[in-house]
């Protein structure tokens, strides 16, 4: 299929901060409101692509606006060609590196240039990319977080709301006593058919990780994700190769070429990469090919709008990550049935602004 063809015109942003339904306590901190830039790609045919950063913090925001404002200054009046304009980005950029802001700024961009495309098309995303629109497994990942046994108990009946079958627990808690705590709380709690996945937000060390890895693997974890540093994939290896339950990274790959490291290291059972770390569209489809060539099943990390199209082109699809953080600003939040994410039909990767509410949570 010939692309349409689109010329960038100019890139437009805006930070709110909405709040999260659910306290996020992980073991590094606890978030209780959701920093977002909206980034809107405008195009001299009139086609407007969209795209969304999780800032993790309300600062970040204005230094990932400068990095677009340089990001548009590269591409403005180039064609709208995702994989032409990263690699013509990653030449502007490779002396300061495309890691961190840069990266941030250069991911939304391509993710944004993919849906005036799919747009322009008047095809959704995953369709636009050779997909279907068929219901993905999802898992809420809404809360969880280190709390005592009988909250974090509450807290997983609730997220069974929608029909969902998955829930991602937070652990790395102080002691390994209050880890096997939270996590048999949540399954009697909930039916013995619900996947429990467990995030340990880089909190341990590997020995650490081996010894309460092997005392939970009683306790019916679907798997166990990032126990240590994210980029020790020496350690992640060990811990694998020593545990029963599976291993999940890849929130914090950077670029295509960090899961290949890790995947050449066989520092895990599972992957996730995050679209924006990832290198947004572009960069997703290069890493859903080395999954595949290695047949390791693949989810994905945040920016559950954008990451269910992507899912139905990954050949080793998983499970997607649902947060809904972006549903107080979006016209048409990701619909949830029976634990699958339905997605729209509507051309593009489906994210139109709600003007009330982003005027309503605008950062100043």
């Amino acid at each position: 299929m010939t692309p349409p063809k689109l010329t960038v015109r100019n890139l437009c942003a805006v930070a709110v901060k909405v709040p999260m339904n659910y306290v996020l306590g992980t073991s590094q901190q606890a978030l209780r409101e959701a920093p977002l830039l909206l980034v809107d790609l405008e195009t001299e045919e009139g086609v407007t692509g969209r795209a969304y950063q999780f800032c993790y913090v309300p600062a970040a925001a204005a230094a990932i606006v400068v990095m677009l404002e340089e990001v548009l200054r590269t591409v403005k009046g180039d064609r709208a060609d995702p994989a032409a304009l990263s690699e013509k980005l990653a030449r502007r950029f490779k002396l300061i590196g495309v890691q961190g802001i840069v990266r941030m700024a250069v991911a939304m961009f391509d993710v944004a240039c993919w849906d005036a495309l799919a747009r322009a098309a008047g095809k959704p995303l995953a369709t636009y990319l050779g997909g279907s629109l068929r219901p993905l497994p999802a898992y809420n990942s809404c809360g969880l977080g280190l709390m005592e046994p009988q909250a974090v108990a509450y807290e997983a009946q609730q997220l069974l709301a929608g029909g969902f079958r998955a829930i991602k627990l937070r652990l790395g808690y102080p002691t390994l006593e209050a880890d096997l705590a939270a996590a048999r709380a949540v399954r009697q709690r909930v039916p013995a058919d619900i996947a429990v996945m467990a995030d340990y937000n880089q909190a341990l060390t590997v020995e650490e990780a081996i010894r309460r890895g092997r005392a939970l693997e009683g306790e019916g974890l679907y798997w166990i994700e990032e126990p240590i540093r994210h980029d020790d994939f020496a350690g992640c290896a060990e811990i694998a190769r020593a545990l029963s339950t599976p291993v999940q990274i890849g929130e914090n790959f950077s670029l295509p070429h960090d899961m290949e490291r890790a995947l050449a290291a066989q520092a895990c059972d599972y992957v996730m990469p995050d679209l924006e770390r990832i290198g947004g569209v572009t960069g997703w489809r290069g890493a859903a090919e080395l999954a595949a060539a290695r047949g390791t099943k693949m989810s994905s990390h945040l920016y559950p709008e954008v990451s269910a199209h992507l899912l139905t082109v990954t050949p080793t699809a998983h499970w997607l990550e649902y947060v809904d953080w972006a549903n107080a600003v979006v016209e048409e939040p990701l619909r949830i049935a029976d634990g699958n994410a339905i997605l729209s039909a509507r051309p593009g990767n489906g994210l139109a602004w709600n003007a009330d509410a982003v005027s309503r949570y605008r950062m100043n």
